[in-house]
């Protein structure tokens, strides 16, 4: 089931190994230790994904984000949040699709959705909407050259092109 707990254990789990140096994360869309596979879990673990990439990135720290103009010219004591550097900065940090960051009056005026029911909407979206890139034939050549190569080395009877399509 996807809770709390999955959650944690799934952002835990991901973003320890990337800040030892890891680029894997294992498990995506797994639940129950892999016993159950779930399209929204897997929705859900690909933006947990995307905040650990960012987060492993770091914070980019220079004059432009740290908006020394910006103080430079409104001053001590004046009104920050106002001014349109603050607002580009701010998205700089992370911009999460399904995790709601709406105030609750405004979320439940929205339909009051979990994170859960987002992520189920969003594979529905997916797999009513998404067209597949369709690779370049140098490339589909290089991959068939590696399956046949893997078939004869084991033995396998390759199939005609015919056979396959």
């Amino acid at each position: 089931m996807t809770d709390y707990q999955s959650g944690h254990e799934k952002t835990i789990t991901g973003l320890l190994p990337a800040l030892s140096g890891c680029n894997v994360i294992y498990g995506s869309g797994m639940l129950e230790m892999g016993i159950t596979f779930d399209l929204a879990q897997l929705v859900l673990d690909n933006e947990v994904a995307g905040l650990i990439k960012k987060t492993v990135g770091g914070i980019e720290v220079n004059d432009e984000t740290l908006s020394l103009d910006t103080i430079k010219e409104i001053g001590p004591f004046k009104d920050y949040l106002a001014h349109p550097t603050t607002y580009k900065h701010m998205r700089l940090t992370s911009t999460p699709k399904l995790m709601n960051r709406q105030m609750r009056p405004r979320w439940e005026k929205a339909g009051a959705k979990d994170a859960y029911e987002r992520a189920r909407e969003e594979v529905h979206h997916i797999l009513e909407n998404y067209t597949p890139v369709k690779l370049p034939n140098e490339v589909l050549k290089k991959i068939r050259a590696i399956v046949d190569g893997a078939e004869a080395e084991l033995g396998i009877i390759s199939k005609t092109d015919s056979d396959r399509y």
